[in-house]
């Protein structure tokens, strides 16, 4: 089936999106939330999102474990949404001890393979200013290589702007 990649900035629109293309594409739709609920406000944040999403979907909440959930779940659904990559990729980081690229690359082909069609989120990092630390700036680059690596793989990329998508390919 189709991967789907779809970026932009924060609050562009993204995630509303990728919610509406998975209803399109057919009943048996799942949500891979990547977000950790650390504090009170991701909390309300995460609760909002499970309300935008309804019912309709059956949300799996993994920080990590992304390209082994696609692979042993995908089988299921229709349509999968994973919201986002770059908290994914964020999380890795965090964590430690993760070879980010060979996951990323993990990720992208799980998702590239599956048997529904999967949307992936992310964000566009790399438009701003040169970060000030090694580790922002390692988060941007890696950022920008996942992307990459979805965007070759992907059927689709759309970019979204002031809640309009726009396709890039």
């Amino acid at each position: 089936m189709p991967l789907i990649l779809i970026g932009g900035g924060s609050r562009s629109g993204k995630s509303s999106y990728a919610l509406k293309l998975a209803r399109e594409a057919g009943p048996r739709r799942a949500f891979v939330a990547t977000a950790q609920a650390f504090d009170e406000e991701m909390r309300a944040r995460i609760a909002r999102h499970r309300v935008e999403r309804g019912a309709e979907f059956t949300t799996f909440e993994e920080p990590i474990a992304v390209a082994a959930l696609l692979t042993a779940r995908a089988a299921a659904f229709d349509a999968i949404v994973v919201d986002c990559l770059t908290v994914w990729l964020s999380n890795l980081l965090l964590a430690g001890g993760y070879d980010w690229a060979a996951e990323g690359e993990r990720l992208v082909a799980a998702a590239a393979s599956s048997p529904a069609a999967v949307m992936l989120v992310t964000n566009e990092v790399g438009c701003g200013i040169v970060p000030d630390n090694p580790l922002a700036r390692t988060f941007r680059d890696a950022a920008g290589r996942l992307n990459q690596q979805a965007a070759t793989r992907a059927l689709a990329v759309h970019w979204m702007i002031f809640g309009i998508p726009l396709r890039v390919r």
